[in-house]
């Protein structure tokens, strides 16, 4: 049985604990105890949470392998904490086999020197403050989740989950990583190379004839997807649903597909199953060099570079 420790600062974010729901349906997936959860917190007992009730809490144990994974929750604000609680988590964190955070609990792990030279991420809305305070970590702005090493940090909210079925498929191999996805009735995995904003979040259409448009190009990478047929997807003429996605989106179609198409590229490449061929005619690019040059437009980097960066751990 794996011990899950996760500690519980004031101001605990509710999302922290939704994440903890991962290992209980991981629990029943393996038909086994496979992991003992622990909230923890510097002296145990009720921390407050920024709902505006408690959660009760045990004392920080913090002898040599308490816990096979220790996780900083997320808190409200980015203050590290006090002295003394920085401690109990570098003494925590120093006996466990794997280390990670959600969203603003990665400044707890950065004050503490565990991310010196690392990758990590952290919500969007804090990153910039990240990479300010702690010069020396390499912050990366756009992905859900980071792994370096033995050290995961995610970005905020739902991320949690994301990073905690990633931690699953760490420990008890992608089968089960999957089949708790769909016990906790998630329509799709993310993996952690996915943008923390989707490029359909960012795209919010007027009307049901252009959201339609782009329903159906999301769902049809692959195909060539010409104005003329996504204006038939819409009901509309080529020269008005040219003239009314400008007017609603702010840009053209083909810069809207060749974003949807890049996104689509990005989980592929961080999966690493697939060549970079069979990824660029996956998704409508036809060639690896139209998607380099994709890339390099939307992203600054390359695909072999960004696949480098972004690959997953091999499955348990």
């Amino acid at each position: 049985m794996l011990t899950i420790g996760v500690l519980a600062i004031p101001e605990l974010k509710l999302m922290s604990l939704a994440a903890l729901s991962v290992f209980q349906a991981a629990n029943g997936v393996a038909g086994s105890r496979a992991y003992e959860v622990r909230l923890v917190s510097e002296r145990g007992g009720t921390v407050p949470t920024n709902a505006g009730f408690g959660v009760e809490t045990e004392p920080v144990d913090a002898s040599p392998g308490a816990f096979d994974t220790f996780i900083i929750g997320a808190f409200t604000g980015m203050e590290a904490g006090s002295p003394a609680l920085l401690d109990y988590a570098a003494r925590s964190a120093a006996g466990a086999r794997r280390i990670a955070s959600f969203c603003t609990g990665v400044f707890v792990l950065a004050e503490i020197g565990l991310l010196g030279g690392r990758r990590a991420t952290t919500h969007w809305l804090n990153t910039a403050a990240l990479q300010a305070r702690y010069p020396d970590l390499r912050v990366e702005t756009d992905r859900i989740f980071v792994n370096d090493g033995t050290v995961w940090t995610s970005a905020g909210m739902t991320a949690s989950i994301d990073m905690a079925l990633a931690l699953v498929e760490d420990d008890l191999g992608r089968p089960t990583a999957r089949e708790v996805a769909r016990r906790m009735l998630l329509d799709r995995r993310r993996f952690g190379a996915q943008p923390q904003a989707s490029s359909l979040i960012d795209l919010e259409p007027r009307s049901d004839r252009i959201q339609r448009a782009l329903d159906f190009a999301r769902l049809n990478l692959r195909e060539p997807l010409t104005v003329s047929q996504l204006a038939e997807v819409a009901r509309l003429s080529p020269r008005q649903f040219s003239r009314a996605f400008h007017a609603e989106l702010g840009q053209p179609p083909a810069k809207v597909i060749e974003r949807l198409r890049a996104d689509a590229a990005r989980v592929m490449l961080a999966q690493g199953r697939h060549s970079l061929e069979v990824i660029a005619a996956e998704t409508g690019f036809a060639d690896r060099e139209r998607m380099r040059r994709a890339f390099l437009r939307i992203y600054g980097r390359n695909p072999g570079t960004f696949r480098r960066e972004t690959r997953l751990p091999a499955p348990a």
